[in-house]
């Protein structure tokens, strides 16, 4: 029998309490130094009077002691509501208010600002800070160590997290993710990523993971937690750069990373050695679309496959994702799918209207069945895919992103590939902007190759125009200096509207 997350992780813990555990800037702190630091999260909480199910915000930087608050909030069977450390202070203070929640655990250094201890007394919450040096802390922020007032939010003893979307596509929102659904997720993940399953006991990994991607998201807490439960130790790098990502192959080796395509963007930009990529058996992507000419041109240069993968909030993990097998097999011919459905999850494409089932390599509406959601029904998702007659799927872009230009529908993703195949062009990223006479009507942000001059906007709508279809043509381009991301470094549609609607 699969033991449940809590169980997993208190193995984990006692395995070998000594061994490292987490490494932070040339820093490793001992399972059992996450575990005094986890006992500490118990014992404020327990002080505070709250009990399982109860709601704990925690603003997550990606540092070791916030993984270790991270775990002992999990593994007591409270729930975490995320809360974006990137916003400004104003805006995490709103967070705060609006949640209105017991106890908030931040970085120390968050309390510089003084908003989001005035948003916690407020709302009668009691604050912990976290910080690390030779040791991981985490202790009260102020003399309030019980939550005061009433109206906080409710317990929500089945929930894990409230998870913090992406903000992709507009201002973030939080779901509720399930116990059973993060638990089924995490414990499936080795397997289908890897040549071959995992049924040895539970053992401490010698060879870390990294930590890459942002645990405020779901992709950097669900790669925090896989390495947990899998016993492995974690190098967490705070964010994502060249620098960072090259100490920690060329020191600890590992076999498999994950990485957005931006990021391997960089490392190509960087022209990092092959060499130094060479521990790599695999490079997992996700989080943003991996365009195929990216893929050709890494593959090409380093010969680490990219096996790319396709999730949401909603369902805990990778709905669908390659193998090194399927890569193995099928990497040219299937170019530009996020690969087939992950073991216990069924894939299907509907039409819109009717809900009847496509046949294969028609684009429609994709619908899901899992195991991780608890539930015998469909989960209808905003993407627009085809699944071929291999089972491959492949994303054709969000239905909720479709620009409808005077009854016309213009998918952004063709429009972006075009502009894309500009030689002066490094990315772009295209968005529907209203429009009082045509309802909406396209609009394009352009970012240039390094070093590329002597373009213009009129030179990029005239390419635009001799490759497409007029009403697919973008009304207006901005060539951008850097494309606006979000945490996570997905390019920020949300962001990229503003910049015209902010002249509107």
């Amino acid at each position: 029998m699969q033991p449940s997350l809590i169980d997993r992780i208190q193995q984990v813990m006692a395995l070998s309490p000594e061994s490292h555990a987490l490494e932070f800037q040339g820093q490793w702190y001992s399972w059992a130094e996450v575990g005094q630091a986890m006992a500490s999260v118990q014992k404020h909480l327990d002080q505070a009077g709250l009990a399982e199910g109860d709601v704990v915000g925690i603003l997550l930087r990606n540092r070791p002691a916030h993984v270790a608050a991270l775990m002992q909030v999990l593994g007591s069977r409270r729930c975490v509501a995320t809360i974006n450390p990137f916003q400004s202070p104003e805006k995490v203070a709103s967070d705060i208010a609006g949640l209105n929640l017991k106890a908030v655990i931040c970085d120390r250094g968050d309390l510089a600002h003084p908003s989001l201890l005035e948003a916690a007394e407020t709302c009668g919450t009691v604050v912990l800070q976290m910080f690390a040096d030779q040791h991981l802390h985490i202790e009260p922020a102020s003399d309030n160590t019980v939550p005061l007032g009433s109206g906080h939010h409710p317990a929500l003893p089945d929930t894990c997290i409230l998870m913090l979307t992406s903000g992709t596509t507009g201002p973030a929102k939080r779901i509720k993710l399930p116990y059973r659904s993060f638990a089924l997720s995490l414990m499936g993940t080795p397997g289908h990523y890897s040549s071959h399953k995992e049924t040895e006991a539970i053992r401490l990994k010698g060879t870390p993971a990294v930590l890459t991607t942002p645990l405020v998201h779901i992709g950097g807490m669900f790669a925090a937690m896989a390495a947990v439960t899998q016993a492995r130790p974690i190098v967490i790098l705070e964010k994502f750069s060249v620098a960072g990502i090259r100490r920690a192959l060329t020191i600890y080796q590992p076999k498999l990373i994950s990485l957005p395509p931006a990021a391997l963007r960089m490392i190509l930009d960087a022209d990092t050695p092959a060499d130094e990529l060479s521990c790599l058996l695999a490079i997992r992507c996700g989080s943003a679309p991996l365009p195929p000419s990216l893929q050709e041109e890494f593959e090409e240069k380093y010969g680490v496959p990219l096996l790319d993968s396709y999730g949401a909030t909603e369902f805990a993990g990778a709905v669908a994702g390659w193998t090194i097998g399927d890569h193995k097999q099928f990497a040219k011919q299937k170019r530009g799918s996020v690969g087939r459905a992950q073991p216990g999850t069924e894939i299907r494409v509907v039409d819109a209207d009717t809900g009847k089932q496509l046949p294969p390599n028609t684009v429609g509406i994709l619908e899901v069945l899992s195991n991780q959601i608890g539930s015998n029904d469909w989960t209808r998702t905003t993407d627009l895919a085809e699944i071929d007659e291999d089972g491959f799927l492949y994303i054709r872009g969000r239905a909720d992103d479709a620009i409808i230009r005077g009854g016309f529908k213009i998918l952004p993703q063709d429009v972006v590939a075009v502009l894309r195949s500009h030689d002066k062009v490094k990315q772009a990223c295209v968005v529907g902007i209203p429009d009082h006479r045509l309802g909406e009507i396209p609009v394009a942000a352009v970012e240039l190759n390094a070093g590329c001059t002597g373009i213009d906007v009129d030179e990029l709508i005239a390419f635009a125009k001799s490759k497409l279809t007029s009403y697919q043509v973008p009304t207006a381009i901005k060539i951008v200096d850097e494309m606006p991301r979000t945490p996570s470094m997905k390019i920020s549609k949300h962001a990229v509207k503003n910049l015209f609607l902010e002249q509107v």
